[in-house]
């Protein structure tokens, strides 16, 4: 299989156990995903919202995503569970100039699916995706306020690489710093699942 290729070598759908007992299945996002992920959006609690860089309740933000995923520049991850998406892994790419080695992270779990392990196999995946497509790190940025998803990638290797002040202006319009994590993916030696 081509490493430009959406799934890179990973099969899915696939089904994943939680720590709970439930199961989980993922698979890759479509556009006709597009009224599910924004319905996943809506659910989202505002202090999650505030935080994402973009709007994913907005119907032209989704579409944008969308059209990314049509031309390759982003692959997606949804996890479904109950019928609903419990969440999201996205690995976003500049397949030009001097970041094509780079891959961001963005992902984003349900209230009731945190703490479930869920996050750290969807970010799993992308650890797959990225080292299919032979990227060599993969970058997660947020502010300092989120503490909890810091937390989080920090547990799964990344590493504070830059803090960026008054950098990013959220909703309200107020500025806050960004920091930079990153994460070798050319470390890794082992099959990640």
């Amino acid at each position: 299989m081509s490493p430009d290729a959406p799934s890179a070598g990973r099969e899915y759908p696939r089904a994943i156990h939680l720590k709970d007992g439930g199961l989980a299945t993922l698979r890759l996002m479509t556009p006709a995903d597009a009224a599910a992920i924004a319905s996943f959006a809506r659910s989202l609690p505002e202090d999650d919202l505030l935080f994402l860089r973009m709007d994913i309740t907005d119907p032209e933000a989704v579409a944008h995503w969308m059209r990314n995923l049509e031309m390759g520049l982003t692959t997606t991850v949804i996890a479904e569970a109950g019928g609903r998406i419990a969440g999201y892994a996205a690995l976003v790419q500049n397949r030009v100039g001097w970041q094509r080695h780079l891959g961001e992270i963005r992902t984003q779990v349900a209230l009731p699916f945190r703490s479930q392990g869920l996050g750290r196999a969807l970010a799993g995946e992308i650890f797959a995706l990225a080292r299919g497509r032979g990227l060599r790190k993969i970058v997660a940025q947020m502010t300092p306020d989120q503490k909890g998803a810091m937390a989080t990638f920090e547990r799964l290797g990344f590493r504070a690489e830059a803090l960026l002040q008054d950098f990013v202006v959220d909703h309200s319009g107020r500025t806050r710093d960004l920091v930079v994590m990153a994460f070798d993916v050319t470390g890794l030696t082992e099959h990640v699942d």
